[in-house]
């Protein structure tokens, strides 16, 4: 069986992907790539993290790619026209500066690929291992995992980190940068968002090892 390499909230730092990816000894057959959510927003290139991940999906067997709560707030805002000042406050601009406009018969319209919004649409809330379990932000206690909120799936922060519940897996997460250096390890709980779009590092673990990985 396989390793598991899973990483954390890019949010646009394409450079420290590209720098990660190498020093990550991945067999393209055998093991499973997991991307814990949030490729977009506040970094200065999140269309170029788009392509480089979907560029990964072509050269791997299995890439598995979890929805963050950026990719919901962008998905409100381009196919609804939603929440707009809350996107822009949320780094939501940077997205749009990395994407651009292009003129259309209807106006100017935000030049999103194909390929890009199918990825966006294709991100999956939780993935569930025999030992594990991968999810964007956390999860509520005692809520079986295909019950729970997909609000708390994407936005619970210390709720979930402070509680000692035990979910008979460990629970790999991001969204809650608590160092800018280190990744969290807590009793069966392990948190690899390390602010890299704040200074911090870029942070892949390596499982069942935990051995971690950053640029």
């Amino acid at each position: 069986m396989g390793k598991i390499f899973a990483i954390g909230d890019i949010h646009g730092c394409l450079p420290k992907l590209k720098a990660l990816i190498p020093q990550v000894d991945m067999d393209s057959n055998a093991d499973t790539l997991v991307f814990i959510g949030d490729y977009i927003d506040r970094g200065p290139d999140s269309k170029g993290v788009v392509d480089f991940v979907l560029d990964l999906k072509r050269k791997m067997r299995t890439v598995i790619c979890l929805k963050g709560n950026h990719e919901v707030m962008f998905l409100d805002y381009l196919c609804h026209g939603r929440d707009r000042e809350i996107y822009l406050l949320n780094g939501g601009d940077a997205t749009i500066a990395s994407y651009g406009y292009r003129e259309t018969a209807g106006g100017m319209k935000l030049d999103v690929p194909d390929s890009h919004r199918d990825f966006f649409h294709s991100l999956l809330l939780w993935h569930e291992t025999d030992e594990y379990i991968f999810v964007h932000a956390g999860l509520r206690d005692g809520i079986p995992l295909e019950d729970q909120d997909a609000r708390d799936l994407l936005w619970v922060r210390y709720a979930f980190i402070r509680s000692s519940y035990d979910f008979g897996k460990t629970v790999v997460f991001g969204h809650t940068p608590i160092s800018h250096a280190d990744p969290l390890f807590l009793p069966g709980r392990i948190g690899i968002d390390t602010g890299a779009v704040y200074g911090g590092p870029l942070t892949c673990v390596e499982l069942p090892s935990r051995t971690i990985f950053q640029a």
